[in-house]
C-alpha cells in the first residue's frame, strides 16, 4: 500500500511504554504509518505543525502541557489533523472540555485494539467518534430539561446539514453541497442547536445518534 493511501498517526502520550505499545500496534496493522510521538500537549503542537498527520492520538492529563490545551490550540491554527483523545479518564471535567474544543472523538485506553483501528480510520473520515460510555456522559450532560428528545423536529434542510456535520464536513464545504451561503449554514446549525439543546458541533452528532435523528 502507497504512503498516499495511509492514515497517517501521531502518538501523544507521556508514557514512554503506552507510546511503544501504540507504535507497535499500528506498525504492525496494514494501512496505518505512525510519522512521530510527542510527550506532552505543547509537544504535540509542535510534531504536529511539522509531520501534518491525518489523525492525532491524544492523552489528556500530561506534565508539561495537557491535551486539551494543546487540542484548543491545534483548533485555533485550523491544523488539518483530526483529534482522537485516548485516555484512562472518563469523568464530565475531562471528556466535555476535549470534545468542546474540538476533539473528533473520544475512547479509553481499555477499548479493544480492533475498536481503536475503526475509530482513527472514522476519526481521519472526519466522523465523530466516542466511546459508548463517554457518548452517554455526554449526553446526559449536554441534554436539558427543555429540550427533551422529541420536542422539537428538524427541518429537513436541517437534517441535511446535521448528516453533513456528522461526517466531518466544514461550513463552506456545507455551503457548496446544498447550493446555499455560509451564513445560511450558521443560520442552520444555531437553530439546529437550538432543538437539540446543545452548544457544539460534536454534542449535536451525539445527541443526534442518542435520539436516532442520524443512523
Amino acid at each position: 500500500m502507497s504512503d498516499e493511501l495511509l492514515i497517517s498517526v501521531l502518538i501523544v502520550d507521556d508514557h514512554p511504554v503506552v507510546r511503544d505499545g501504540l507504535r507497535g500496534m499500528f506498525e504492525s496493522a496494514p494501512g496505518f504509518r505512525v510519522l512521530g510521538e510527542a510527550a506532552n500537549g505543547v509537544e504535540a503542537v509542535e510534531r504536529a505543525a511539522a509531520l501534518d498527520p491525518d489523525v492525532i492520538l491524544m492523552d489528556l492529563r500530561m506534565p508539561g502541557g495537557g491535551g486539551v490545551d494543546a487540542i484548543r490550540e491545534l483548533t485555533r491554527r485550523a491544523a488539518r489533523a483530526k483529534v482522537l483523545v485516548l485516555t484512562t479518564y472518563d469523568t464530565d471535567s475531562d471528556t466535555l472540555p476535549a470534545i468542546e474544543a474540538g476533539a473528533t472523538g473520544y475512547l479509553l485506553k481499555d477499548a479493544p485494539r480492533d475498536e481503536l483501528f475503526t475509530a482513527v480510520r472514522a476519526a481521519a473520515q472526519g466522523r465523530t467518534v466516542l466511546s459508548p460510555a463517554v457518548a452517554s456522559r455526554l449526553v446526559s450532560a449536554v441534554r436539558s430539561p427543555q429540550t427533551a428528545p422529541g420536542n422539537e423536529t428538524l427541518s429537513a434542510r436541517e437534517r441535511e446539514v446535521l448528516a453533513l456535520v456528522a461526517k466531518g464536513t466544514s461550513n463552506r464545504e456545507i455551503a457548496r453541497e446544498l447550493f446555499i451561503s455560509e451564513a445560511t449554514v450558521k443560520t442552520h446549525l444555531t437553530h439546529l442547536y437550538g432543538k437539540l439543546g446543545v452548544k457544539d458541533r460534536a454534542a449535536a452528532v451525539a445527541v443526534a445518534y442518542d435520539r436516532g435523528i442520524l443512523g
